[in-house]
């Protein structure tokens, strides 16, 4: 059971892990480091303890102690107790869902754990938004996918942002990251998924035909900004491209898997 500990010091040293949250850079180093994330809001904090993420310490107002009590029951970490205005001079913002939590980050699986009996899996290339990839996990928890696999350079799936936008359901999808970018795609080509590339290029045919006939496949979706490399775009088996109306060429990468995968949840 978690211990219930009243602090009145926004400066208390033991506030360390949710200390001024809006220093993105500031937090990606802290959490790497002490190899913690944080989870925002009473459903996602919920979800990350039912997860069996184990919790460090906990950060909330007195109203939210009640609804999360059967949480702090099972867990062994403190509970701070602070004021809502104290809250927010600790992290810098306004908490309104509630609750914090940070907890401790496990070991990344292999990829041949990840990929085992998945049919569907998402592929991201170098995606820096956090919002954006956590918007990805949720479209394909929603949609039926099986697994989400990143290049090495792709924004952290436990960041904060990332976590509270797809609603934790990075804490119920397998994923990983990729130990080698270059031959990404051939590789899961021979572990027998067939490579689709969401991407501009010439030759991408609508995604309903793309996926038409496909068993096991890996949906590949490139940055925010150029899209995928000429690499992966080459390597893919296959090319696709969400039809527009003319004038408008694509759409942001979060709608435009969430539009893909249903897509794909239907072939």
């Amino acid at each position: 059971m978690a211990d219930l500990v009243e602090i009145s010091d926004a400066g208390d040293p033991r506030l360390g892990d949710y200390r001024d949250l809006r220093d993105v850079e500031l937090r990606k180093h802290l959490e790497a480091e002490h190899g913690l994330f944080l989870a925002e809001g009473g459903k996602v904090v919920r979800r990350a303890v039912e997860a069996g993420y184990e919790a460090r310490s906990f950060l909330m107002a007195p109203r939210w102690l009640e609804g999360l009590g059967d949480v702090l029951d099972r867990s062994d970490g403190p509970c701070y107790v602070l004021p809502e205005a104290l809250i927010e001079q600790v992290t810098g913002f306004h908490v309104h869902r509630g609750a914090l939590a940070s907890l401790r980050r496990r070991p990344l699986p292999p990829l041949d754990e990840v990929l085992d009996g998945a049919r569907s899996v998402l592929v991201l290339e170098d995606l820096v938004d956090h919002t954006n990839v956590g918007a990805i996990f949720r479209s394909g928890a929603a949609l039926g996918f099986d697994a989400v696999v990143l290049a090495p350079r792709c924004a952290d799936p436990l960041y904060r942002r990332s976590i509270k936008v797809g609603m934790g359901a990075v804490f119920t999808t397998p994923w990983t990251r990729l130990p080698d970018w270059y031959d990404a795609l051939p590789d899961l080509a021979r572990r027998g998924f067939t490579t689709v590339a969401l991407t501009l290029a010439p030759d991408a045919r609508p995604i309903e035909e793309a996926v038409e006939g496909v068993d096991r496949l890996a949906l590949v979706l490139g940055s925010e900004g150029h899209g995928l490399s000429s690499r992966w775009e080459a390597t893919a088996e296959r090319r696709a491209i969400i039809p527009m109306r003319a004038g408008i060429d694509s759409l942001n990468v979060a709608a435009a898997t969430a539009v893909a995968c249903y897509a794909a949840a239907r072939r």
